[in-house]
């Protein structure tokens, strides 16, 4: 989930911080500067890509659902619309057209933490024939308090949230393919991930990970939906390449580490993770459907501790110098391998180490090299070795490696030699 950016937007606008203060239903042309610089979220995640793919007895059903044909439920003309979508039906900006034109959709969602459990969960159960599933993370107790797919077996076996989360969500809706990534969206592989969808939906609390989502968005022509929530606080925006803004045009850079609130340094309440989730989710559907002209392009800004509500114009803010959108230049997307191997999870205590060239590890191998230097306990999708009270070290087949109870990457380098080798 996210943080609220200190720094002053890209552009010559004045800034201002969002606050208590500010009038519920300020409009945009009043303080546009203000509200943009509220808006910006980010913060952190981990993971690195093993995906699980759809079980075999949902794959007739799995077909149909994509191409928006209940199995066994055909005419001669148009397929008929399962009953379970009948409340869609009925709403008619939905109707039969577009609960069809749901079920051909493909989606992916990046994070499933508690943006991405609430935007999977209305995905799902809206009828979109494929949903992507993408998470770096594992599931802990802290989490429970809002992300709202997991429960306390979960984070007691540590089990990864992409997978976590299919498997719920397979329960919920049998016509639905789910894929599930365990991964680390990153440029090498963005462009696998987020690519062969018809939309994108952010999920995450790194901004680093939504320019990189921003530039494969803007590469390949694929609108995503913004959002981030902090505290009481949340923002949600439409992005649609060549329309819209993108979001370097609103926000040059992420906050530099540390000077953000995020999750675990401001906290953050659970109801404002469903108003910006909702939102979200709602957004897309119009997106799914067509119905471009009650899409909201404007930026959405809630306080709802404190009452504030703000809808902010964004249409003048596209840059002519932009670098993704204007000079194509992905600065994200082409970024250097080498400088992302090892980051800094703000408000975690933890630093990644992900390998420049895959690895794969046995976590049964490690299993038995660890266990005489701490206390080591496995699944199947990571191994965790304490070697001291203040100190853990998660391991992933693929290679990565979390480093908790360290911040600094130094530390964590010396740490990750001493026990797995540079």
């Amino acid at each position: 989930m996210s943080s609220l950016h200190p720094n002053q937007p890209a552009g010559d606008l004045p800034s201002a911080a969002f606050s208590p203060s500010s009038r519920a239903g300020e409009d945009a042309a009043a303080q546009p500067a203000a509200q943009l610089k509220a808006a910006q979220a980010g913060g952190l995640h981990a993971g690195a890509a093993q995906a699980s793919g759809e079980p075999a007895a949902q794959a007739a059903a799995v077909q149909a659902a994509r191409t928006g044909v209940a199995a066994g439920a055909q005419t001669a003309g148009e397929a008929e619309v399962p009953a379970r979508y009948s409340r869609h039906v009925l709403f008619k900006p939905v109707g039969e057209n577009g609960q069809r034109a749901l079920g051909r959709a493909r989606v992916a969602i990046v994070g499933l933490g508690a943006l991405g459990t609430v935007l999977a969960n209305h995905m799902v159960r809206a009828g979109v024939g494929f949903v992507r599933l993408i998470d770096r993370d594992f599931v802990e107790e802290s989490n429970l308090q809002r992300q709202m797919l997991y429960d306390e077996e979960d984070a007691r076996q540590a089990q990864p949230k992409a997978s976590a989360a299919a498997a719920k969500l397979r329960l919920v809706n049998s016509l639905v393919g789910i894929e599930a990534h365990v991964a680390d969206l990153n440029p090498l592989n963005a462009e696998e991930l987020l690519t062969g969808v018809d939309l994108i939906l952010d999920g995450t609390d790194n901004f680093s990970v939504r320019f990189l989502i921003n530039d494969v968005s803007v590469k390949h022509g694929i609108p995503w939906l913004y959002g981030g929530a902090v505290a009481s606080r949340g923002v949600s925006l439409a992005i649609l390449p060549g329309e819209t803004p993108c979001l370097r045009c609103l926000f040059g850079s992420a906050p530099a580490h540390g000077t953000a609130d995020t999750c675990d340094t401001a906290g953050v309440i659970g109801p404002i993770i469903h108003m910006v989730a909702s939102y979200q989710a709602t957004e897309a559907m119009k997106i799914l459907i067509g119905d471009m002209r009650h899409l909201n392009r404007r930026m959405q800004q809630w306080d709802l501790w404190y009452n504030h509500y703000t809808s902010v114009d964004v249409a003048g803010a596209r840059k002519a110098d932009c670098p993704a959108c204007a000079r194509h230049t992905f600065e994200y997307l082409n970024a250097d391998i080498e400088g992302e191997t090892i980051q800094t999870l703000c408000g975690r205590d933890s630093v990644q180490i992900h390998p420049v060239q895959a690895a794969e590890f046995s976590l049964e191998q490690w299993e038995q090299r660890l266990a005489p230097l701490g206390h080591v306990s496995r699944n199947k999708f990571l191994l965790r070795f304490r070697p001291s009270d203040e100190i853990t070290l998660v391991l992933f087949p693929d290679g990565r490696v979390l480093v908790q109870g360290v911040t600094d990457p130094t530390a964590a380098k010396t740490l990750y030699s001493r026990y797995i080798g540079m």
